[in-house]
C-alpha cells in the first residue's frame, strides 16, 4: 500500500470538503497462472499486489453526490435517483455501475464524495478496474451500515462491470482484490467462489512483471467474443461450463464447432488442468515444474486462444533466452499489458535490463519493470 496516494487523497478531499474522509486501500492483482478460466467456472491463482487504488470517501450533506479522479484531473456530479451509463470508457461507470447495483439489492444509500487516486499502470493487466469497483463499494457499505458480506460486495462489482462498462469478466478480479492475504497467492475456484491460500516463498527466485506499455484496442470486444466462444462450446457439450469437459469430451463435438472455437475450449481445458497442477507444484516446492506450466500457458494464450500480440510474444522469447528464468507468459485478458517472470533473484536486475534494451530496439517503445509484494486485500486505512 501506498502512504503518498492515501496522504494525497485525504488531504485533497479535506481541502475539497472540509470533513474527514474514510480511507480505502483496493489493491491491483497478478496472476500466476490460470487465464481465461474465470469465466469458465474453473480454477485461477491470483494474489493481490502492493499497488491499488486509494480512495477517501465520506457521506455529502449537499443534494448530490460527487466523484473525483484525481489522477485524471476530472470531476463527475452526478444524483443518485438518475444513474445510468456515461459513454463507453468513461471512468465514471466504475462508480454509477457500484451504486446501481447495491440500489438493485434494494439497499439504500446516501449522497456522499469520493476521491480517488491509483499507481496501478493503466493497460497493465493488473485489475484496475476491478481495485476501483471494490473501493466504491466497501466504502459505500462501511458508510452507511448495508451489512453487505465481502462476497456480495465482489458480486456487486463484477454486474457493474457486465452492465456498466461492458465487459463480462468472470469473479477472479474482484475476488483477488477484496480477499487478498500478504505473502499468499490464492488458488480459486470461482464455480463454488472458495480459495485457498498458498504462501510464496520461492526463496532464490521471485515474481517480476514487465509492462509492454501498449495496450491494443480489439482487448474489450475480443474478451466478450471469446467467452461467448466457451459457451457456445459448453451448450453443444451440454455442460454448464468448460471446467465440467475434458480433452475426450470434445473430441466428440469436433465436426460441429469451427477449428479455432476448438481450439479455444482446448485451451481452457487444458489451462485449468495447468492450474490444478500449479498448485501441486507449489506444495511440492517444484518451481521448474511451476516455470514450465507458466511457459505452457502462454504458448496457449497465443497460438490456441489468440489472446497474446507480438511485444508480449517478443518478451517471453526474451525469457526463454535467458536460463535464469523459469517461466513467463502474458497475464490478464490480453493484447497488451505484462508478462509475469519467474526468476533467479541474483539475476532478475541483469534481465530486466536486457529484456529492455531488446524491447526499445525492436519496438522503438520502452517497457517498465515492476518487483511486487503479494499484499492484504481491500480495507479500511486506519488514520
Amino acid at each position: 500500500m501506498s502512504a503518498t496516494l492515501i496522504k494525497d487523497v485525504k488531504e485533497t478531499f479535506i481541502k475539497e470538503f472540509k470533513t474527514e474522509p474514510l480511507l480505502i486501500f483496493s489493491p491491483g492483482r497478478i496472476n500466476i497462472i490460470g487465464e481465461h478460466t474465470d469465466y469458465n467456472d474453473g480454477f485461477v491463482f491470483p494474489a493481490a499486489v502492493n499497488k491499488g487504488i486509494a480512495a477517501a470517501i465520506q457521506k455529502s450533506e449537499s443534494g448530490n453526490s460527487t466523484a473525483i479522479a484525481l489522477d485524471l484531473d476530472s470531476t463527475i456530479k452526478f444524483e443518485l435517483d438518475k444513474i445510468k451509463p456515461s459513454k463507453e470508457g468513461s471512468w465514471e461507470n466504475y462508480v454509477f455501475g457500484v451504486v446501481a447495483e447495491i440500489q438493485n439489492k434494494n439497499k439504500v444509500i446516501g449522497n456522499f464524495n469520493i476521491i480517488f487516486k491509483g499507481n496501478i499502470p493503466g493497460g497493465a493487466g493488473m485489475s484496475s478496474s476491478a481495485a476501483l469497483e471494490n473501493s466504491v463499494v466497501f466504502g459505500l457499505n462501511e458508510l452507511f451500515d448495508l451489512g453487505l458480506t465481502k462476497h456480495e460486495m465482489i458480486l456487486i462489482s463484477q454486474k457493474a462491470e457486465h452492465n456498466y462498462v461492458g465487459v463480462n469478466c468472470g469473479i477472479m478480479d474482484q475476488y483477488a482484490s477484496m480477499f487478498g492475504i500478504k505473502d499468499h497467492a490464492l488458488h480459486l475456484d470461482c464455480r463454488t467462489v472458495a480459495s485457498n491460500p498458498y504462501k510464496i516463498d520461492f526463496e532464490n527466485h521471485q515474481l517480476m512483471l514487465i509492462n509492454t506499455n501498449v495496450k491494443h484496442s480489439l482487448s474489450d470486444s475480443a474478451y466478450n467474443d471469446r467467452r461467448s466462444a466457451c459457451e457456445s462450446v459448453s451448450e453443444l457439450l451440454n455442460i454448464k461450463a468448460l471446467r465440467d469437459a475434458t480433452e475426450a469430451d470434445l473430441e466428440t463435438i469436433v465436426d460441429k464447432v469451427t477449428p479455432s472455437n476448438y481450439q479455444k475450449a482446448l485451451f481452457v481445458i487444458q489451462e485449468n488442468n495447468r492450474t490444478i497442477k500449479a498448485a501441486k507444484a507449489i506444495e511440492d516446492n517444484d518451481l521448474e515444474l511451476l516455470g514450465a506450466l507458466i511457459y505452457q500457458s502462454h504458448e496457449g494464450l497465443s497460438n490456441q486462444y489468440k489472446v497474446s500480440c507480438d511485444e508480449l510474444d517478443f518478451l517471453v522469447a526474451q525469457a526463454k533466452k535467458n536460463k535464469h528464468v523459469l517461466g513467463a507468459r502474458m497475464m490478464g485478458g490480453g493484447f497488451g499489458g505484462c508478462t509475469i517472470n519467474l526468476i533467479d533473484k541474483s539475476e532478475a536486475k541483469a534481465f530486466a535490463e536486457t529484456a529492455s534494451k531488446a524491447y526499445k530496439n525492436e519496438f522503438n517503445n520502452e517497457c517498465s519493470v515492476y518487483f511486487i509484494e503479494l499484499s492484504e486485500g481491500t480495507h479500511i486505512v486506519k488514520q
